[in-house]
């Protein structure tokens, strides 16, 4: 199989985990809560169900013109509200280590939806 069939699994199965530990790992409420951003539970639970859904599309291959930018957004969100911090407090390095598969998944994402 060549490899760019592979990228809608890989894509896929990093939103689908990713979505599941959100539901499933504590942690992510206390990080929710503490962007400062309203209603941080239901927050948490939508990006999560958003991710999940998505996710699963994706690696169907199913309805990308309508899997991608949700994700995408996600993703933006994602940076400027907890990378993007990381940047002023610990450094250009640890803000470069933490925001390499957002950039990653970033660039797969853009891929996939311009040659779908």
């Amino acid at each position: 199989m060549p490899l760019t069939k592979w990228v809608p699994y890989a894509i896929g199965y990093v939103f689908i985990i990713s979505g599941i530990a959100k539901l499933v790992i504590n942690d992510f409420k206390v990080i929710f809560m503490n962007l400062g951003l309203p209603y941080p539970e239901l927050l948490l639970f939508l990006i999560a169900v958003i991710e999940i859904a998505c996710g699963t599309l994706i690696a169907a291959r199913m309805n990308l013109n309508k899997a991608i930018p949700p994700l995408v957004i996600i993703m933006v969100g994602a940076i400027f509200l907890v990378k993007l911090p990381i940047l002023t407090s610990d450094g250009f390095l640890s803000f470069a280590f933490e925001i390499r598969l957002d950039i990653v998944m970033l660039i797969l994402l853009l891929a996939l939806w311009k040659h779908r």
